[in-house]
């Protein structure tokens, strides 16, 4: 049994050096050429609009204020200027949602952001997105990529070599896990789909990435994700996209919470790890409910067609039987 492991975790720490390290170098490749783009896009914007702050910057070779949804889809975060005027507001009523209101006492007029407010009092993320968009349309036609960059209709990505901007307000603090803090964005929220009062079409999105990297950090957590982001988009990029990226590094939270001792997370326990989360998609994916992880009334597999889930299921399992029974089959993979 000890042997077999032993097999695993060469194989693993095989395709690592191979596949997932080839896969990070052409995402890094691709980040750089996006970057030049966006940043031209974005200085323009904030000439235009100082409320919008880029924190788009290179440090030692790396690219802050982007996020890697998919090695051909990419987030960048713009921040909201003077946000100190608003509470914070999470009753339940829209799952992964939030909205932000006027202090008390507070009047519109006074506010920086006094035209993307509603007579309610709510900051509007719709209204500021519009405005965005604007933006950012006008700034393409000015920039020197113009020919290469375009506007996709009807949402707020740039595209086909222009990642996803999206306005965000200022950090606050988190619940669950290791404290850290959370963003609240102005985007599409799929589970708000359909739903068409004022107060959903104005609500934020809630996104944890900060305080779930650091819960990922030590040991091998981070090689485990890259291994599970490099077998998802090799074989399971399917119809319907039932499956992403952060799909994978929801499980891993959740395995790391199922294994919280430091020395469960050893480089020799990687195919245990890898195992137990493939077995734990195959599961969410044949009960077709997967809760985020610091929202568990947010279903990330809500609007996924059934027929997607169920045929990702099936290749969940072949991938997890042939690393299984026969490490070696990684070399294929």
């Amino acid at each position: 049994m000890i042997a077999t492991q032993a097999k695993l975790v060469y194989q693993l720490n095989k395709y690592y050096n191979e596949r997932c390290q080839t896969r990070k170098g052409a995402i890094a490749k691709t980040i750089r050429e996006v970057c030049k783009v966006v940043s031209d896009v974005l200085k323009e914007v904030e000439v235009q609009e100082p409320r919008f702050i880029s924190s788009l910057s290179e440090i030692d070779a790396r690219y802050e204020g982007m996020e890697v949804i998919s090695p051909n889809e990419f987030e960048v975060v713009l921040y909201l200027n003077q946000m100190g005027v608003f509470n914070f507001v999470d009753d339940g009523s829209l799952p992964g949602c939030a909205v932000l209101k006027l202090s008390d006492g507070r009047k519109r007029s006074m506010s920086l952001w006094v035209e993307f407010i509603t007579a309610s009092g709510y900051l509007s993320a719709r209204k500021i997105r519009s405005r965005f968009q604007t933006l950012v349309a006008q700034a393409v036609d000015k920039c020197s990529y113009r020919d290469v960059v375009k506007m996709v209709a009807d949402t707020s990505e740039c595209s086909p070599v222009a990642p996803s901007s999206h306005p965000v307000a200022r950090p606050k603090p988190s619940g669950r896990g290791e404290g850290g803090r959370f963003n609240l964005l102005s985007k599409e929220c799929y589970s708000l789909t359909g739903k068409q009062s004022s107060a959903e079409s104005d609500a934020w999105v809630l996104q944890f990435s900060e305080a779930e990297n650091r819960l990922l950090m030590g040991g091998c957590r981070k090689k485990c994700l890259s291994v599970l982001k490099t077998l998802r988009d090799r074989h399971l990029e399917l119809p319907g996209q039932p499956l992403n990226n952060y799909h994978m590094k929801t499980l891993l939270l959740y395995e790391c919470e199922k294994h919280p001792r430091e020395t469960d997370w050893d480089e020799s326990c990687l195919g245990d790890r890898l195992n137990g989360i493939l077995l734990q998609l195959i599961s969410c994916l044949q009960c077709r409910r997967c809760p985020h992880y610091f929202l568990p009334n947010l279903d990330l597999f809500q609007g996924k067609p059934h027929s997607a889930l169920e045929a990702a299921a099936k290749q969940t399992w072949r991938l997890a039987r042939e690393i299984l029974t026969n490490a070696k089959s990684l070399d294929k993979l």
